[in-house]
């Protein structure tokens, strides 16, 4: 059912983004991967160089997307950055517009280009990567946190805009997974959250694939504006 469907993931060469498109390939999928920085053995069927934070860059990977697939009929906004991991009042005003810039507008912008082109066509799926700290706020990371929740909010919103629509809009709220980010935390840091998991162990990338695969494909029918935990039994809502 989800053979030659065309699947656009946002930082696509690493980490979550990899292991859906790894994960969504052996489906048939043709997987485009839009990255700041693509990888040369990115498995796509078309890369973009492009950033997500950039209004423009967004919309010309879009065009030049549907120009060389014909059409999109999922996005995976996956693309993210953590940053510092120190107390609010000390945090750089640069990464506070950084971590924003990438973690929430950067799903504002995808969707706000890919979504006319989905409600023409009457059909579509968005699956957003937001994170449990936009549920709890994690200590030291209040910008993270605070992009988190507001992907969160903008997933429930735009739901709703399109619940009638044919295009279901559905975000993932992963605990701390074993990724690239994990490079911009300190490892005091790391070992306070992995004691917040019940589990005893942090998220795998291939967890994630799985969830994005069943909310993109065709036994997801009735659930919009929805938020699917992956903490390990951390989250109590």
């Amino acid at each position: 059912m989800m053979r030659d469907k065309v699947i656009v993931i946002t930082g696509a060469a690493r980490g979550f983004g990899r292991a859906i498109a790894e994960r969504m390939g052996r489906d048939g999928c043709r997987i485009v991967a839009w990255d700041v920085a693509p990888d040369a053995d990115q498995p796509a069927a078309h890369v973009e160089r492009m950033d997500v934070s950039d209004a423009d860059s967004v919309e010309a990977a879009t065009r030049n997307t549907l120009a060389a697939m014909g059409r999109i009929d999922v996005l995976v906004n996956n693309a993210g950055v953590n940053g510092p991991t120190v107390p609010n009042w000390e945090y750089p005003i640069e990464d506070w517009r950084r971590v924003i810039a990438v973690d929430l507008t950067g799903v504002f912008l995808c969707c706000r280009s890919v979504v006319p082109h989905m409600r023409e066509r009457g059909e579509g799926r968005i699956v957003n990567i937001a994170s449990v700290a936009g549920k709890e706020g994690n200590a030291n990371a209040g910008p993270y946190s605070a992009a988190k929740a507001g992907v969160i909010a903008l997933t429930k919103s735009l739901g709703k805009e399109l619940a009638t629509s044919g295009v279901l809009v559905n975000c993932i709220t992963p605990a701390m997974a074993d990724t690239d980010l994990l490079r911009e935390m300190t490892p005091e840091y790391i070992e306070v959250i992995r004691a917040k998991i019940p589990m005893g162990r942090l998220c795998r990338v291939e967890e994630v694939a799985e969830m994005v695969a069943f909310l993109s494909g065709p036994g997801c029918t009735f659930t919009t504006g929805g938020v699917f935990d992956l903490t390990g039994g951390r989250s109590v809502y």
